[in-house]
């Protein structure tokens, strides 16, 4: 193990879309995964037994992202069932809607908790907790519009932008031990405020004409678990999105 990740990872978020995906793929990749969940433990439940039998071991661990000392013990209690982490996936996060006219503290508290405060506090701990002899890795999902920035989703856009510069300071405050690295989708899955109409529109609308999907950020995971010479970095999977290359009139933007 020294000098290399234990093949342990902690997952936000890993219940459901993304999260689920990107477990599956490390324990394929020979992970053992803490699955964290919040209201959604019958379905992390489900996941770990799935992950079991794929022979690796697999534990859920509960926690409010909105509750500072839920996620202050988050790491130690994943340590606690599955021994060192090498690797943390900060994939939760809220996307909820406001702009300037309606955003309000609570939806300001909501989108930093979750999206910006927990995982500082989870990267902390997780540096904390790494043994001397190990490397490890942090890898932030972040949205690529950090790098295409609009009025809309104000507070959420707001705290993913913090992310991202969370993501360049840490890759220098944790080097050269921990590697920190991000990801920013563009449209990947549907949201909840949108049909499957909404979403393809959505995506046809990026220079590629697609947006991408859960399977090429596992892939994108496993890239950069497997780049030692990249940290500070994050990569758009979002067809083009990024580069606001798409018509500007209001009646062709997309829902989301």
């Amino acid at each position: 193990m020294t000098g290399q990740f234990p093949k342990t990872a902690l997952i936000t978020g890993a219940a459901k879309r993304i999260g689920r995906a990107l477990s599956l793929d490390l324990a394929r990749q020979g992970y053992d995964i803490a699955l964290h969940c919040n209201s959604s433990k019958s379905d992390a439940e489900t996941l770990a037994a799935e992950i079991r039998d794929l022979g690796r071991r697999a534990c859920v661990v509960s926690a409010d992202l909105t509750n500072e000392e839920d996620t202050h013990r988050l790491v130690a209690d994943a340590v606690k069932q599955l021994g060192p982490i090498g690797v943390l996936i900060n994939n939760a996060s809220t996307f909820e809607f406001d702009d300037v006219g309606s955003a309000t503290r609570d939806s300001w508290d909501l989108h930093m908790e979750t999206n910006l405060r927990a995982p500082f506090v989870l990267s902390q701990q997780f540096a904390r907790h790494l043994p001397d002899d190990c490397k490890g890795a942090i890898l932030n999902l972040i949205d690529q519009r950090v790098w295409n920035l609009t009025p809309h989703f104000m507070t959420y856009t707001l705290s993913k932008a913090g992310l991202w510069t969370l993501t360049q300071t840490l890759s220098l405050a944790l080097a050269p031990k921990i590697r920190v690295n991000a990801i920013g989708p563009g449209p990947a899955l549907p949201s909840s405020r949108q049909t499957q109409e909404d979403f393809d529109a959505q995506c046809a609308k990026t220079p590629l004409k697609i947006g991408t999907n859960p399977q090429e950020i596992c892939d994108a995971v496993r890239f950069f678990l497997a780049a030692p010479a990249i940290t500070g970095q994050m990569l758009a999977l979002d067809g083009g999105q990024h580069l606001d290359w798409a018509p500007s009139g209001e009646e062709d933007k997309p829902v989301e």
